[in-house]
């Protein structure tokens, strides 16, 4: 009897916050992990393309296949990590092991000694962790939380995630600084940070349970036939496959942050040392710009900050082009870069989340970021071709009208079908 009117009282308490729009436990603390890791993350990458292209001599073309094959390898992993979640309620765990996964890529790095091949397999091993690891935690975020503030929980975990990796491209320089460029002591702190957000995980992080009448279910369509064909079933529902396809057109029109930071570094000629602080602007301006973006998403509904994003990317790719210099070029693509994060990447995952049953969430979320990942694949490569064949203003031109072709289409599926803010509208 004292368990049970516990619960009841508990329950009540849980909507209670709900109500006072609160974002909920779990999601905080998804977010303490995320910045922690993000931290370990962002200390190697920030510095990537600057070790690529400038010390090891890579074209852009050649720049553009690593950048894209690093972030299409987590694409059968996505699905993978996204259908052993759902398999036994196992987002927890799934999880934690991708989390774990990145972390010991950094070993990796610190044990290669300046291989290509080593370095390579390092990176790859990180990306197939965070491949793993994405829509596990994705899922637990939007299973945690009411689907009328998806958006705000989303834009909290996105804005704690985003000051990582605002610290962590800080983090890399302080310690190339004062250590001479010595890379190794990068990759070991890296390690440590990305330890500490595995043991954060196991320890404060609960697993997702089974739908209750505390957690809302979602309005989602249920085909027995399209969710027993497993994840990749998902696409026959129309509300799915409409978020599916506007995400991957408009993802094969997006260009890598590492070649907009390098032709920013071509336009303004500044010291390569100050490289790895690019990241910073961009992550600032996401930081502030997060969570007022999910509560928008959440009042207005989420396709109109999710399209306006990418005009604001689609400004940066002009302003790029036009005779802009100095001060006002920098702080331009910085930050329209980060109002472009800001209003897409959690609005995203808040938009898809209503469209899919809570027993097919994270295989859903991992459908959807495997296409935009692979879309994204095909946009660097093609970019880097471009850039390599016809020029840098050749390859922005193409870029903008691309991108321009694609928000239209994006905003013919995703056309408002529902009164509701959680759906596609």
């Amino acid at each position: 009897m004292y368990l049970a009117t516990t619960d009841a009282v508990a329950k009540t308490s849980e909507q209670s916050e709900v109500r006072r729009g609160r974002v909920a436990g779990p999601v905080l603390a998804l977010g303490a992990v995320s910045l922690v890791t993000d931290i370990s993350s962002e200390m190697v990458t920030a510095v990537l393309p600057l070790y690529f292209v400038l010390q090891l001599g890579l074209s852009p073309l050649q720049f553009g296949f690593l950048d894209g094959l690093y972030n299409g390898v987590t694409a059968l992993v996505r699905l993978a990590g996204g259908y052993a979640a759902d398999r036994g309620n196992r987002h927890k765990l799934v999880a934690g092991g991708g989390y774990a996964l990145s972390a010991l890529s950094r070993l990796g790095l610190l044990l290669a000694g300046g291989a290509t091949a080593g370095i390579g397999a390092a990176l790859a091993a990180d990306r197939i962790g965070k491949g793993v690891r994405t829509a596990p935690r994705d899922a637990l975020i939007s299973l945690s939380s009411p689907p009328d503030t998806l958006g705000r929980a989303f834009g909290v975990h996105r804005a704690m995630d985003t000051t990582g990796a605002l610290l962590g491209p800080l983090a890399a320089f302080a310690l190339l600084w004062a250590t001479a460029d010595a890379y190794d002591a990068v990759f070991v702190v890296s390690f440590c940070f990305g330890l500490l957000g595995v043991l954060m995980l196991v320890a404060f992080v609960p697993n997702a349970g089974a739908p209750t009448a505390a957690r809302p279910q979602a309005p989602a369509v249920r085909r027995p036939g399209a969710w027993r064909s497993g994840a990749l079933g998902l696409v026959r529902v129309p509300a799915f496959r409409r978020v599916l396809v506007a995400a991957a057109l408009l993802g094969a029109a997006t260009i890598g942050d590492a070649f907009l930071y390098l032709l920013l570094q071509r336009r303004l000629d500044f010291a390569i040392s100050w490289f790895p602080l690019l990241p910073l602007g961009a992550a600032a301006v996401y930081l502030l710009l997060a969570v007022p973006a999910g509560r928008l998403a959440d009042r207005v509904g989420r396709r109109v900050p999710f399209l306006a994003g990418h005009v604001a990317l689609l400004g940066g790719y002009v302003l790029l082009l036009a005779p802009t210099d100095g001060w006002p070029l920098l702080i331009g693509v910085l930050l329209l870069l980060g109002v472009f994060y800001a209003a897409t990447d959690g609005v995203l995952m808040a938009l898809v989340a209503p469209v899919v049953a809570q027993e097919r969430r994270a295989s859903g979320m991992a459908v959807l970021q495997t296409g935009q990942a692979l879309a994204r694949l095909v946009a660097a490569a093609g970019f880097g071709a471009a850039w390599t064949l016809w020029g840098v203003q050749a390859a922005l031109t193409c870029a903008v009208l691309a991108l321009t072709v694609a928000l239209a289409g994006a905003a013919a599926l995703l056309r408002p079908s529902e009164k509701s803010p959680g759906g596609p509208s």
